[in-house]
């Protein structure tokens, strides 16, 4: 299998408190990896792909839910090399994908294990959002590439994520789905800057 060299820069943006975005861009210091067992595309740092709104969003979202997480909801940008990327928009990732599912599933049946489920992260939450089978899945599939010869250790992962309530009556196009990026390489991200966001005003100035 091809090893998805993609010699691409995106732009992603991270949605987190504003002291994290002043001691990455003053004092350089990383930002954390996410280890969560529902991360939808496994363990890394996550950045939403050229979705600066959807970032804040999150970051807001997560404040009011866990102020003492997030006190002041912040975005920070990055230039993104993707590399060797597992991209999950592309039929050749998620049908290998689905062979390792296949192998984890046997690999759990086999020791009496239980195979994960995604779940709902709230009531009446049907994008079931705490992601853990998927988690499971992607994590075991790194896992495998990363050790076994023949297989490229993947720098970044990518998806597509359909979320929300649907945009309008009858539609499919629903309000929240966007991009996002996992970087499991640091080298990746090339650099960070502290994105703008438009007032109101302005942004009615410009379509006007």
């Amino acid at each position: 299998m091809s090893g998805f060299e993609y010699q691409r820069l995106i732009v992603g943006y991270h949605g987190c408190d504003r002291s994290v975005v002043e001691r990455v861009l003053l004092d350089g210091t990383p930002l954390r990896r996410s280890e969560n067992a529902y991360d939808w595309l496994g363990h890394g740092v996550y950045f939403w792909e050229h979705g600066p709104d959807r970032a804040m969003d999150w970051a807001r979202h997560r404040s009011a839910r866990n102020p003492h997480l997030i006190t002041e909801p912040a975005v920070l940008g990055a230039l993104i090399h993707l590399g060797r990327c597992f991209d999950l928009t592309d039929v050749r990732a998620t049908r290998q994908l689905k062979r390792w599912y296949e192998m984890l599933r046997d690999d759990l049946s086999a020791t009496g294990e239980p195979l994960p489920q995604n779940e709902p992260g709230h009531t009446g939450d049907d994008d079931l959002l705490k992601r853990v089978l998927d988690c499971s899945v992607v994590n075991y599939a790194m896992r495998k590439t990363d050790r076994e010869v023949g297989w490229p250790r993947y720098q970044t992962v990518r998806g597509v994520f359909q979320e929300g309530k649907p945009a309008y009556a009858g539609s499919k196009i629903l309000e929240k789905t966007h991009v996002q990026v996992v970087v499991r390489d640091a080298t990746c991200i090339l650099g960070y800057f502290r994105p703008t966001f438009p007032t109101l005003s302005q942004s009615t100035r410009s379509t006007a």
